[in-house]
């Protein structure tokens, strides 16, 4: 299947938005008004941008939160989510005087009564369309969704926030519906087994499964022909995060996982200095074609591939072969200016590199080799590490800064499953957080054996897939979990005593083109498959960058079958650590959000 942001989950996106909203609002030839709130901002900025916007008729883009101007000749296109405040935002906007001709207004996702009456009682006149579009989740990349709710981790797994599970759950169910109706699927659903751990069960994978499999239901009970939609060649698994909390601790070196680690990126925004001092920036994402290029790719080919490319430009206007510096592609520049957009983003890529380099030598390189033989639970010759306190201890000792030295903790822990309280206790000095000890001991929240006692033996690793005979980097031998899953997901490997099923998929599917030993086998049934089947792994409480590559690689090696993965969030190692950390507090007394003013 094609990937990209022209084509993948963006493509999808923009394509229905064109299809609903603007096809609707085209039918009269005035220009509009766009007016958004923050979801629907970012929904919009992740698969269109200005100038797609004014070829399809519109004219201004304003936030619905912000104060503006009357535009009284001008009909306004609302597209917001079904909220309270956004409906009062909305009302407050044509109430006393209002300020536009007419409004077309389109919800993200269901739209209750109670809000929808609100508004009709409030400004029914002024409102020539009133839809609800099915797309309440973030195109993320062209394989990668997401919820937009970092909150949900919090939510779902402090022992303060037990009466806003429920909710939150609901609210990732309706989603995730709205991602499947968006791909025209109707898929079968499994989940990974519940966790039993200190006489609690950890269900929460089980009852997301339940909620979107009844809302899936609700949704597709009839379609427009009047007819009930059947299961489509897809299979949705949702997992928790406690299934792998190895990957996403792990220091990874592949580009876009190792800069999102090391690099201050904020808002997929990397800033850097250019040699004549100036402040540059520059967005990572799918518009970036080397971007996309590299991004999964060990940061040893990509230290190769990016002076490589820069010599192609080179060598094409006849410029001499040397050693390639930033300074001498400014150069480049101002002698090219037609291609200067390409050499920009060969820039950008060449100080990211530089950058995640700089950090790898100075300190990632020595602790990478104690984490992989952690990880792995061998070293680079395939020894089994024996004594994994003799592999940490040197981290320990080294001025590494406390994040990475809770990492290294972490990773031993988990290599022995759990440790005593009285040798957890030694490391919690030794790393110097005795004030800060919930970075370590709050993962038990996610179902992760932290305190090691008998009746936890239940909860050994589960065997991993054979990769002996791949070809890795010495410091990059892990491969996340997630992998195996899809992997076996796509050969209908997964063992239904772990993977229970909460709604079959069509009997004849297991995306790798099988064919069921109760059908006859048709020429053209692998064929009508390779064209459609998909794999999508929802992963509750956040995914990390290294896991989602996975989605690609599996996609690319099979072939058979596309694989989306999606989460509540994604997260860098050091967020998930302060979020993991922040479970036991106290939830602060008002839920705060951020609402920009004039």
């Amino acid at each position: 299947m094609a990937t990209g942001s022209e084509h993948g989950l963006k493509g999808l996106v923009w394509q229905r938005i064109k299809e609903t909203i603007i096809a609707d609002c085209k039918k009269s030839e005035i220009w509009k008004i766009l007016i958004l709130d923050h979801f629907t901002t970012k929904l919009l900025s992740s698969c269109c941008n200005m100038s797609d916007l004014m070829k399809e008729g519109i004219t201004i883009v304003e936030d619905l939160y912000k104060s503006r101007e009357p535009v009284p000749e001008m009909k306004a296109i609302y597209f917001m989510t079904p909220t309270a405040k956004c409906v009062d935002a909305f009302i407050c906007d044509f109430k006393l005087k209002p300020k536009y001709k007419a409004a077309y207004v389109y919800f993200t996702d269901y739209c209750s009564d109670e809000l929808f009456n609100k508004m009709k009682q409030s400004c029914a006149k002024y409102i020539r369309i009133c839809k609800e579009i099915n797309i309440s989740f973030l195109p993320q990349e062209s394989q990668v969704f997401t919820c937009d709710n970092p909150g949900a981790f919090r939510s779902i797994y402090s022992p303060h926030c037990r009466q806003d599970k429920g909710k939150t759950l609901e609210t990732l169910a309706a989603q995730i519906v709205t991602l499947c109706a968006t791909l025209d699927e109707y898929p079968g659903i499994r989940y990974k087994k519940e966790t039993v751990f200190d006489d609690t069960t950890l269900d929460n994978a089980k009852q997301l499964a339940a909620l979107v499999d009844s809302k899936l239901a609700q949704h597709y009970e009839m379609d427009d022909n009047g007819k009930k939609k059947g299961k489509t060649q897809a299979q949705l698994l949702i997992v928790e995060r406690g299934f792998d909390p190895v990957t996403p601790i792990l220091h990874e070196l592949t580009y876009q996982a190792m800069a999102y680690d090391l690099v201050q990126i904020k808002n997929d925004t990397y800033k850097y200095k250019s040699k004549d001092g100036s402040e540059k920036e520059a967005l990572l994402n799918e518009n970036d074609e080397l971007w996309v290029k590299l991004r999964h790719m060990h940061i040893a080919e990509v230290s190769e591939q990016i002076p490589k490319l820069v010599k192609e430009i080179s060598a094409t206007k006849k410029q001499p072969d040397s050693k390639i510096t930033i300074s001498g592609l400014a150069q480049l520049m101002k002698k090219m200016p037609h291609i200067r957009k390409q050499v920009a983003q060969k820039t950008v890529h060449l100080n990211l590199t530089e950058d995640c380099m700089g950090h790898f030598q100075k300190n990632v390189e020595k602790l990478c080799k104690a984490e992989q033989d952690l990880a792995v639970g061998s070293d680079v010759e395939g020894q089994k590490v024996k004594d994994p306190m003799r592999t940490l201890l040197p981290v320990l000792l080294h001025p590494h800064n406390t994040y990475d030295k809770i990492r290294a903790v972490l990773l031993y822990i988990f290599s022995i499953n759990g440790t005593t309280e009285e040798n957890l206790n030694k490391l919690i000095q030794h790393v110097k957080i005795e004030e800060d000890r919930e970075f370590i001991l709050n993962w038990k929240e996610l179902g992760v054996p932290i305190i090691s006692s008998s009746s936890l033996f239940s909860q050994r690793r589960s065997t991993r897939r054979d990769r002996s005979q791949e070809e890795t980097y010495n410091l990059s031998r892990w491969t996340p979990v997630i992998k195996d899953i899809m992997e076996d997901a796509v050969e209908n490997k997964l063992d239904t005593r772990e993977w229970p099923h909460q709604s079959e998929s069509p009997a004849a599917w297991n995306g790798s083109g099988a064919v069921s030993a109760r059908q006859k086998h048709k020429a053209s049934s692998q064929d009508e498959r390779r064209s459609g089947s998909r794999l999508i792994v929802f992963v509750l409480g956040g995914i990390s960058y290294s896991e989602m590559r996975c989605a690609y690689q599996v996609t690319q090696s099979v072939k058979s079958c596309e694989v989306i993965v999606g989460s509540s969030h994604i997260v860098t190692p050091v967020e998930l650590l302060d979020d993991i950390q922040a479970l036991s507090k106290p939830s602060p007394t008002k839920e705060t959000f951020t609402v920009l003013k004039e």
